[in-house]
């Protein structure tokens, strides 16, 4: 690839992001928030656009709901930030609670397995997480986002960066 060192330097802004985030939790994870915000507005547009081109009521009904929906969960967001983040810190710890069930079932259901240890302390990790963010729900709220989106940049970065010099290498 000729493009390695574009990729590489990608990495190392990715990497920075991300450090710099976890330096400030707080204005990475309202920067989350005003992202997520806008991203939903985008899509509720364009979803209420298509709706008026599909051909079916009820398509067109179901989607144009949808992206009516979409559009005001983005004017939430980006209306009433702080709202916004604890909506979405809610959110994001019932999915890491619900991960970590699944986790634990799917950990029973291959117990004989070899790799039923892993998926087991998988979902353990996840269920204590979520209990750590329902126990100290004001305090998560405010670096959650900030600390994942942090957690993300860095491993994006190192990923980007091994590829590159994957890429760079000639065999």
């Amino acid at each position: 690839m000729k493009n390695w060192m574009l990729w590489l330097i990608v990495g190392v802004i990715s990497i920075v992001g991300g450090l710099v985030a976890l330096l400030n939790p707080l204005a990475a994870t309202f920067a989350a928030e005003r992202l997520i915000g806008w991203i939903f507005i985008i899509v509720g547009v364009l979803q209420v656009i298509s709706a008026f081109r599909e051909q079916g009521r009820g398509a067109s009904l179901w989607a144009g709901l949808i992206g009516v929906l979409a559009l005001l969960a983005g004017i939430s967001l980006l209306s009433n930030p702080f709202s916004g983040v604890i909506s979405l810190t809610l959110v994001l710890s019932v999915l890491i609670a619900a991960a970590g069930i699944s986790k634990l079932i799917t950990a029973y259901q291959i117990r004989r397995a070899r790799y039923f240890p892993l998926i087991l302390i998988s979902g353990l990790v996840s269920i204590v997480l979520a209990i750590l963010i329902f126990t100290n729900f004001q305090e998560a709220a405010t670096v959650l986002l900030g600390v994942m989106l942090a957690i993300e940049l860095i491993s994006n970065g190192v990923s980007l960066i091994a590829l590159s010099l994957f890429r760079r290498s000639p065999t």
